[in-house]
């Protein structure tokens, strides 16, 4: 007589409903989800990628299925020396691993990140149910360039002091 196989588990949830991960148990299931080849959305936490990806942003990371990040491209990886998920930006390459950083901590390297470590890249960025640019596209060599040399942040601080007139114009 063969014995009945319990169902394999499965995770539903229902829209308009989140699951809160963190920690082993977000980076477990977000490695469970790339490995069958499928994209993973989670909310951001954090300010280290502003403005491109805010804390509340809802982002998607795809596998890499074996390829090298690319020079710009935004990774989410488990980080070497505090074993814990982050995404942030490659901003140069080495040997085969990715040097990283995020776009809003100039100065603070994340450190060369073996392939091995990274999940997978974002390719989607929603706030508030909105799709956004996250520059994802050409101008993520410029942005990498930018960050890897410390001017990204003090660039944006100067542009919005520069923009901030014509934003609060009152009639």
């Amino acid at each position: 007589m063969r014995s009945a196989r319990p169902p394999e588990p499965s995770l539903v949830i229902t829209k308009d409903e989140e699951l809160s991960l963190s920690g082993d148990a977000l980076i477990g299931l977000m490695q469970a989800v790339l490995a069958r080849d499928a994209p993973f959305r989670f909310r951001a936490k954090g300010w280290s990628m502003s403005p491109f990806i805010r804390d509340g942003d809802v982002i998607t990371i795809v596998p890499l299925n074996n390829a090298l990040p690319r020079l710009g491209d935004v990774v989410a990886f488990i980080h070497p020396k505090m074993n814990k998920l982050v995404v942030h930006r490659v901003i140069g390459t080495r040997n085969g691993a990715c040097i990283v950083q995020g776009d809003n901590v100039p100065g603070l390297v994340d450190g060369v990140i073996a392939q091995t470590s990274i999940l997978g890249r974002v390719t989607r960025v929603q706030r508030n149910g909105r799709h956004i640019w996250p520059g994802l596209g050409p101008e993520r060599y410029l942005i990498a360039f930018l960050s890897r040399a410390g001017l990204l942040v003090p660039l944006r601080v100067r542009l919005a002091g520069l923009a901030r007139p014509f934003l609060h114009r009152r009639s």
